[in-house]
């Protein structure tokens, strides 16, 4: 429920962009620098929470973050200049990075306690969550002010952390072998190699997050500004492209165990790729549309499978390296497309998201024997 709920409030801000955009009156670039507010204090505070999770345990965390997630998301509304934008989305991006380090710790211990690759059954929550937020966005975007509609997720948010807060604090999860071996030897305390395959993990989720977040940011505006959608058909975009990861992901466990860490991580990049080429270039919205659903099935379960190995080797420290290294990726993506589509143009600025989806393949290919506990 927790994934559920982060990727329908993101999907929920993500698809009243144009409306916010044009209510502080932004350009492209200010509007990029603005949206680095998000993945700014998400990656600030996604370390401070590896460390929150090893303390108080990833569960409280969760649903400490899961408060704090839905009462940031009434703020951007309130804005209008790109300067307050980008200082709420500040608030609103460190409570995001903390329930994701926090959720993806929880979701490692109980991928273990299984012992089978469940890790994007987890996030297929998250996408199931981010199609009916976008959804429900394309539907109320003609009719509903940005501020009433945040307004009402966050008060949606509030009620789902505290229906399903209380019963994942009631339960903790076993404590791991490098847990239980002491003061002296601290979770964190990995090897070079194992460092090293942390941060090639990382890597992989930063190429694939840079793809995830142009979608959320500039997807919608895209469709709306470059093809002549209407809003509702813009906002539709992203809805689709997150249907489609959520089916992704709901086979990533299938997929894992048919074809292999390799095969999936290749796979969906090289997917991946030839589906936003086609996003980003195509005439008509419903050749664009096509492609955002070719690569939300191929994004689907790179960042999982990345995010899970990391966690794997070194726990919430793993998770939070990852995914740092990862909202990395969303940390450059919004100024660097900002700014490549006042340079070239939006579509052609949405071709990186094809560049690096490729790179994630490759380095998934260079990562096959890249493990140390697991064949690939």
């Amino acid at each position: 429920m927790f994934f559920a709920l982060d990727g329908f409030l993101f999907a929920g801000w993500v698809v009243r962009i144009p409306a916010i955009k044009q209510q502080t009156g932004a350009s492209a670039s200010t509007l990029g620098l603005a949206l680095l507010g998000v993945s700014a204090g998400a990656v600030i505070t996604m370390m401070l929470t590896g460390r929150l999770c090893r303390r108080y345990g990833s569960h409280a965390v969760t649903v400490a973050c899961g408060v704090l997630l839905p009462l940031s998301i009434a703020l951007p509304a309130q804005t209008h200049s790109a300067l307050s934008l980008g200082l709420v989305l500040l608030v609103f991006g460190a409570a995001y990075g903390g329930i994701n380090v926090a959720m993806n710790s929880a979701a490692v211990d109980l991928v273990a306690a299984l012992r089978r690759p469940v890790m994007p059954s987890f996030h297929a929550a998250f996408s199931l969550g981010g199609m009916v937020g976008a959804g429900l966005g394309g539907l109320v975007a003609g009719g509903l002010s940005a501020s009433t509609h945040l307004f009402l997720l966050s008060g949606i948010g509030l009620l789902v952390t505290a229906f399903a807060g209380p019963s994942l604090l009631r339960h903790r999860p076993a404590p791991t072998a490098v847990e239980t071996a002491g003061p002296r030897e601290p979770r964190e305390r990995l090897s070079p190699r194992a460092r090293r395959i942390v941060v090639l993990f990382g890597v992989i989720a930063l190429c694939t997050a840079y793809g995830e977040g142009a979608l959320a940011d500039w997807g919608a505006l895209h469709l709306e500004q470059d093809l002549g959608a209407h809003p509702g058909l813009a906002a539709a975009g992203y809805a689709l492209f997150a249907l489609t990861m959520t089916a992704g992901r709901l086979t990533g466990t299938l997929l894992l165990e048919r074809l292999g860490q390799t095969r999936t991580l290749v796979l969906g990049g090289a997917t991946a790729a030839a589906g936003m080429l086609l996003g980003s270039l195509a005439p008509t919205t419903w050749l664009a549309l096509a492609g955002f659903a070719v690569t939300g099935l191929g994004l689907a379960n790179i960042f999982p499978v990345a995010v899970g190995r990391a966690g794997e080797l070194a726990g919430p420290s793993g998770v939070a390296a990852a995914s740092t290294l990862g909202y990395g990726g969303m940390l450059l993506g919004p100024p660097a497309i900002g700014f490549l589509a006042d340079w070239f143009s939006l579509p052609v600025a949405l071709t990186t998201v094809a560049l690096l989806a490729a790179a994630a393949a490759a380095l998934g290919y260079v990562a096959r024997n890249a493990t140390t506990s697991a064949p690939v």
